[in-house]
Parts: C-alpha cells; sequence; structure tokens
C-alpha cells in the first residue's frame, strides 16, 4: 500500500482501531496523525515480513533521531552553527586555530556550534564556542573517529551508527554552516548541503568555507566548481553564490549572522512563496526586486502581503513582515540573492 498522507492504514480495521487505543492509552492528542502513521509504518513492516538487516537499520535510525531530536529540544530557540572539516586536522595545523577562533566567535555572538564530535576541526569547534555551547552528533567507526574527550562526557553529545542520520542532524537544526579543508567526508557534507539549498530540499541558509590565509583549498575547489561543474552546465552558473569562500574569521561570521539581519524565514503556501522578514521593503525598494527579480516569478511579480490564511491558522510568525511570489522553485540560488538584497537594504 502505497503511503497516502490522507488514508495511510494498515489495511486492517480491527488493527488500525488498536493503534488508535495505544494512542488513547499513551494519551496523544497533540501531532496524533504523524504518531499514528510511524506506528503504521511498523504495523506493515511486520506485516512485510520484512528482513532482520531492514529491521535493524529501521531501528536503529528511530532510535537515533528520537535521542537527537530530544537532546536538540531545549535549545531550539538558540540559533546554531554547524561546523564541517578534517578529523586528522592536528592541534598544531593553522586551520585548528581557524575552526577554534570561528567557534569562540559565533558563541560570543549567542550562537552555539554543532559539531560531528570528533578529533582535528570539530574538536577545534568544541574547543572555541566551550562544551556549553556546543553539540555533538558522532559517528561510530571501527577506525579513527572517538568522540572528543572536550565533548564525551557531555549530556548533549548522540553517538550515531549511521552516517545518513548523523547527516540530517548536523544540517537539520542549524541556520548556519562552515566548512573547513577536509576528505571525503567533509566533501561528502558540502555537496550534500549544497545540494539541499540549490533543490529546496533546505531552508535557505548561508554557507561559509573558511580556509586560512595563503590556504588554496577552497580556490582550488571552486575553480572545478565553475569551470568544470557550471560550464558543462551540470549546475547553474548562479549556483556559485550559495557560498562563500573567505580566510577570515570576522568576515565568515558576520557573513552568517548578517543572513539574518532583516531574513527571517520562508514558507511555501499552495504555490506562492512567502518570505518572512523584519522590515517590510519600501516602494523603492520594491520595485528593485520586481525588476531585479522578474526572471524567478512564474507569474505576477513580487508584492508586500499580510499573513495568509494558512499562516493565520497556524500563527506562524504573525507579527513580522511579509512578500509573497509565485517563485519558480528551480532558481533557489536566485532566491538567495534576493534574500541578500532584503538584508543589504535593510
Amino acid at each position: 500500500m502505497s503511503p497516502n498522507r490522507s488514508r495511510y492504514r494498515t489495511g486492517d480495521p480491527e488493527i488500525d482501531e488498536r493503534l488508535n487505543e495505544l494512542l488513547d492509552a499513551l494519551d496523544v492528542s497533540e501531532n496524533r496523525d504523524q504518531i499514528k502513521e510511524i506506528l503504521t509504518s511498523v504495523a506493515l513492516l511486520a506485516d512485510d515480513e520484512a528482513d532482520r538487516l531492514n529491521l535493524k537499520i529501521t531501528n536503529s535510525a528511530l532510535k537515533e533521531m528520537r535521542l537527537a531530536f530530544k537532546v536538540f529540544e531545549p535549545f531550539k530557540s538558540v540559533p546554531k552553527v554547524t561546523i564541517f572539516g578534517s578529523a586528522r586536522t592536528l592541534p598544531d595545523d593553522p586551520l585548528y586555530a581557524q575552526a577554534r577562533n570561528f567557534g569562540a566567535a559565533m558563541a560570543a555572538e549567542g550562537w552555539m556550534v554543532v559539531t560531528g564530535a570528533g578529533p582535528g576541526i570539530m574538536a577545534a569547534g568544541v574547543e572555541g564556542a566551550g562544551v556549553d555551547q556546543s553539540i555533538g552528533i558522532n559517528i561510530r567507526l571501527p577506525f579513527e573517529q572517538e568522540a572528543s574527550p572536550l565533548i564525551a562526557a557531555d549530556p548533549k553529545l548522540v553517538d550515531m551508527k549511521y552516517f545518513f542520520t548523523r547527516k540530517l542532524m548536523l544540517m537539520k537544526e542549524s541556520a548556519g554552516f562552515a566548512v573547513l579543508p577536509g576528505g571525503f567526508g567533509t566533501q561528502d557534507e558540502a555537496f550534500e548541503l549544497l545540494t539541499l539549498l540549490q533543490t529546496g530540499k533546505a531552508a535557505p541558509a548561508p554557507v561559509v568555507m573558511l580556509d586560512v590565509p595563503g590556504g588554496t583549498y577552497w580556490a582550488s575547489w571552486d575553480r572545478f566548481v565553475r569551470d568544470e561543474l557550471a560550464t558543462r552546465g551540470l549546475i547553474d552558473r548562479d549556483d556559485h553564490d550559495f557560498y562563500l569562500i573567505t580566510d577570515d574569521v570576522e568576515a565568515a561570521s558576520a557573513e552568517i549572522r548578517g543572513f539574518y539581519r532583516n531574513f527571517h524565514s520562508v514558507r511555501f503556501v499552495g504555490k506562492t512563496l512567502v518570505i518572512r522578514m523584519r522590515h517590510a521593503p519600501d516602494e523603492p525598494h520594491l520595485e528593485r526586486l520586481n525588476r531585479d527579480f522578474a526572471d524567478i516569478c512564474v507569474e505576477g511579480g513580487i508584492e508586500v502581503t499580510e499573513p495568509l490564511p494558512a499562516e493565520v491558522s497556524s500563527d506562524d510568525h504573525l507579527t513580522l513582515a511579509r512578500i509573497k511570489l509565485a517563485f519558480d522553485k528551480h532558481h533557489y540560488a536566485r532566491l538567495r540573492l534576493l534574500i541578500n538584497q532584503l538584508n543589504a537594504d535593510d
């Protein structure tokens, strides 16, 4: 049975009713529909006679996500920045100091630092921010990585078996990202992050590629992105606007914090994209937005708006200013530039 959101059932009325009774016994009222669908999936896995390996993957992933959600929950109102980078970077490497200084700079501005909890760049980020302002999402490996002693005993550390659940939590909860040089794992994280932004599967967010003065890592990487990927038409030429390359900690911190100078969040209401911000554009600014970004509107233009009915019904940030547009859902790098202009002209 395909998971239809309005009729996702086991197909057995008696079992469906027993699931309802279980929810009643657990006194579940909030988000009851979602929890029932999770239980329905468990019942269907049993009915499918899924093999043990598939069940172990499902079991581990669900347990890991549940624990991670619980760890992040007390800090949901605190802005977070995730730091990616090599586990092999040694403490005497200038990159280690750069990551440590970046973590300290963000913590000083009230941000929490999220890392993969291992050694190298990850330990440097924790060292800079301090354990109290750090959350760690560690991966269990047969070699190389154990949780950094800095955070190993902290209750804000989560150990995970699977990379996919770990990457979900490293990206889902953060409002900004800093990527320092690293190997295959760092490249995997960087490209997945950019893919999520490029496809709209993640909310718009600032990404900084941070090197040290004189470093060539990100400059070489950027040449590959522009000369191979963009030139061949494998990505849009505007997609380099998803990230900033810098060797300056203050510039990196300012890029991430400045993204939220005016911009707050986005939401689709049907086919309409709503952009929430602290201050609405005035008429000259709005005219400039419509002139510069007409190409990403499938119809009509960009308008200042009151909260839409769907936002009102869910009490969704009703005090914020808003603009709306019929966004083409394709050119997310152009949307990022629109947000930049909202921030620059605030």
